[in-house]
């Protein structure tokens, strides 16, 4: 059992993890086309963002590698009646890709849980309809606080600029950051602000 299949059930008990998810996903609907769209959620856990872009959404696959959490989330999806939503079990860097192509391919907080990022930028953009996009909501560059001492399988944020070159990189163009959401949570025993940007781009 994964980190993430234990914390599942209790996932959706955080409010600040409801709160951040409703905040990034109007934030994405504001910018970019939603309506009538064919949305990825990449890493998607319970489905907290993908649930927000859902009644505006032509249909919404819900990608993840962690079992636990698609299994609360396929609840959620039976008990809501959303029939335009649709689990999957899918790891893009080991799996072959999906014969589907999406208008958007969206991620909250999963970007710094994956070890090759210029990888899984490229997945996405080859996952994407010709013009759709990608809208990444991670953290800013930080010193490992975040995480903690214990965690030392994650990238410590992101540093804009370097991100915004490996976009472009991946074939991405019109590339832009906002600060979106702000986490606090104490740090040796001092609260801590840690910033939530979202990287917009599209397909070229």
């Amino acid at each position: 059992m994964s980190e993430f299949d234990a914390k599942a059930v209790t996932w959706d008990q955080d409010q600040m993890k409801v709160e951040r998810a409703f905040t990034v996903g109007r934030a994405i609907a504001e910018a970019v086309p939603v309506e009538g769209r064919r949305i990825l959620e990449y890493g998607c856990g319970t489905g907290l963002l993908g649930f927000v872009l859902q009644p505006q959404a032509g249909h919404v696959t819900l990608a993840d590698t962690s079992e636990g959490m698609l299994g609360v989330l396929r609840e959620k999806i039976a008990a809501t009646g959303a029939a335009n939503m649709a689990p999957l079990r899918l790891d893009l860097l080991a799996d072959p890709l999906p014969e589907a192509r999406f208008d958007l391919v969206c991620s909250l907080m999963t970007l710094h849980h994956i070890p090759d990022t210029a990888g899984i930028l490229r997945k996405f953009h080859a996952v994407l309809a010709p013009d759709g996009w990608v809208a990444l909501a991670d953290l800013d560059a930080e010193n490992g606080s975040f995480h903690g001492p214990a965690v030392t399988d994650v990238h410590l944020g992101f540093n804009r600029e370097v991100l915004g070159c490996q976009l472009s990189e991946a074939g991405f163009r019109d590339i832009r950051f906002d600060t979106v959401f702000r986490i606090t949570r104490p740090v040796e025993g001092t609260p801590r602000i840690f910033p939530v940007f979202l990287a917009l781009a599209r397909r070229g």
